[in-house]
Formats: structure tokens, sequence, C-alpha cells
């Protein structure tokens, strides 16, 4: 078992460091680097300057040296500074992370409570008519596009009814007044509204689709023959094989919760990573956008390391003596 893991970290990590390698590059071919933009803003820079501030930046170099240089800088803790709001590029990344967590996690949460147990309800009895409702409600979930779906409920439960507020991001920790957690809370209840109903469709035909093909296997007719009780054919027997496919998913899902859904988060006004991305990438903030999408890239390998684990959890057949040999 430590011999796998040694080997998953150790291709995570060479991963991650032509990850590391090809973004860098790319956000160095954008146009407009940081002396580009001195230049811009200030049109009286003398030639001269222009020289001395791009051997001072580093931007004379070649793309290889500055990676090194960055590389060298970021594995001692130093990710830079963000050009857009002057500050480390830390400190900038980590409320925006929190708040996308908050946000995506719960959204991620609700939605496979409600779609796990909906799609083993669909698989038990295919072709039935809770088959076909559940079915028709997942279908409309995916055919609804989810910017749409936002817009819906903002005119609907901010505009029309008033109930709850169209956007921003409540102040978290006032929660001395009465109400006040709900006061915060409020905030979430919309666009987690809308990325769970835009995400559980999804989920839903992929665990019917693992439960009916694990219905179907030799080993669940023999349990039920040798006089095993329905409910443990469908939770002891099936449940743990259906979800090996279902966690494949969960787990490419995961880097998803950290890098941020940019148009939920832009139209209800929400500070997390899809826009702070976004923003870095538009107003050329490169020390910023390349720490965050690498964080991103981290954060989903991370989400497939742990599906690896999850395989031998759910099924004793799958062991990681195989993989070593």
């Amino acid at each position: 078992m430590t011999r796998f893991l040694f080997h998953r970290l150790w291709q995570s990590a060479l991963v991650l460091g032509l990850m590391s390698f090809a973004v860098y590059s790319l956000i160095g071919l954008m146009p407009g680097d940081p002396v580009d933009l001195m230049i811009t803003a200030d049109p009286k820079i003398t030639a001269e300057d222009t020289a001395r501030l791009r051997e001072l930046y580093g931007l004379n170099k070649s793309i290889f040296e500055r990676y090194g240089n960055w590389l060298a800088a970021a594995l001692s803790g130093d990710f830079g500074y963000s050009r857009l709001h002057a500050k480390p590029v830390m400190q900038v990344i980590v409320p925006a992370l929190g708040n996308t967590v908050t946000l995506l996690g719960l959204s991620f949460a609700l939605a496979l409570a409600i779609a796990l147990p909906a799609g083993i309800a669909a698989a038990y009895r295919p072709y039935s008519k809770t088959d076909y409702a559940i079915n028709l409600a997942a279908f409309a979930g995916i055919s609804v596009p989810p910017f749409w779906l936002a817009l819906m409920l903002i005119i609907v439960f901010a505009v029309i009814f008033g109930v709850l507020p169209a956007g921003g991001l409540g102040t978290l920790g006032e929660t001395g007044v009465p109400g006040g957690i709900w006061q915060n809370a409020r905030y979430l209840v919309l666009p987690v509204a809308s990325l769970t109903i835009a995400s559980i469709g999804g989920h839903t035909r992929y665990m019917r689709a693992a439960m009916i093909e694990t219905l179907r296997q030799d080993y669940i007719r023999t349990a039920r023959a040798t006089g095993a009780g329905e409910v443990r054919v469908v939770f002891g027997h099936a449940l743990r094989n259906a979800l090996i496919p279902v966690v494949t998913i969960i787990a490419l899902d995961f880097g998803y919760l950290f890098s941020g859904a940019l148009i939920t988060e832009t139209i209800f006004a929400w500070p997390g990573m899809g826009r702070l991305i976004y923003d870095a990438i538009m107003g050329n903030d490169f020390n910023l956008a390349l720490v965050a999408l690498l964080l991103a890239t981290l954060l989903t390998l991370a989400g497939n390391f742990l599906a690896d684990v999850a395989y031998v959890w759910l099924d004793p057949r799958i062991s990681f003596r195989g993989a070593e040999r």
C-alpha cells in the first residue's frame, strides 16, 4: 500500500509540475506584460526606462529561466503579489477559496443527498411510473441552462416576492443579533439552489444506470435465491459496487468545487474562485491567475487520489497490491 501511495503521489507531483509549466507558458504568451501596462499608464517612460524595468522584472530572460525563478520562489512559499489587489497572492486566494468551498460544497452535498437516493429508487423499479417521473425531473434539470435558472430564481424570489437577496455576500460573524445566522445564510439560498438543481440530474442518471447494471448481475440473483431481504440485497450487495463508477464522476467534480462556478458567481455577485480567476486573466494579473489555476489542478489530482482509495473500500476485490505489480 505504501508503495502504491508513493507512486500515485509521485505521478500527481509530475502532472502538477508539467501543468505549472504549461500554464506559466500560456499566461506568458498573453499580450500585455507588467511593463507594457506601465507604459500604457505613463507614456513618458523612455526606452531606457523600459529596458531597465524589463531587466528588473526578469522579462528579458527566456521562458525557461523565468519559470525556473518562479518555481524556486514558489517552492519557498513566495507566490508573488497580485497586481489588481496589491496584496500577496495567497491573501487574495484564501478568502475567495473559502467562499467557493462554502457555496459549491453545500450545493454538491445537497445534490448528492437527493440524487443518489433518487437514482436508487429509479433503478429498483425501472420503467415504472416512479422511474419515468425521476427521469423526467433529471432531464429537466440537465436541460435548463444554469444562467437562465439563476435569473429566474432572482426574478421570482428576490424581485416578485422579495424574500431573498438577489446576490452578494452576508457579513459573516455578525450573529449576535436575533436572526443573525439566517441573515447571513439567506445569501446562500438562491446560488446553492441554482447549482443544486443544475447538478442533480446528471448524478441521478449516473446512479440509476450503475444500479440497473449491478442489479442484473448473477451475484444479486444468488443473494436473492439464498433468501436475503431486498434491503440487504440493494444496500448491502448492489449499492457498494454501483458506487464505483459514480465515485469516478464525483472525483472529477472535486476539482470543480475549488475552481468555482463563473456564471453563477457572476450572476449572484458571489466573490469566489470562478470570478477571481476570470478577473485575474482579464486584468493581466499573471501571478494570481497562475496560482489559482494550479490550485484547482492540485485539488483535482487530490480528488482522483481519494477516488482510488475509495475504490478499495467499496470493492474488496480491488487491492493496492494488484496495482503495485
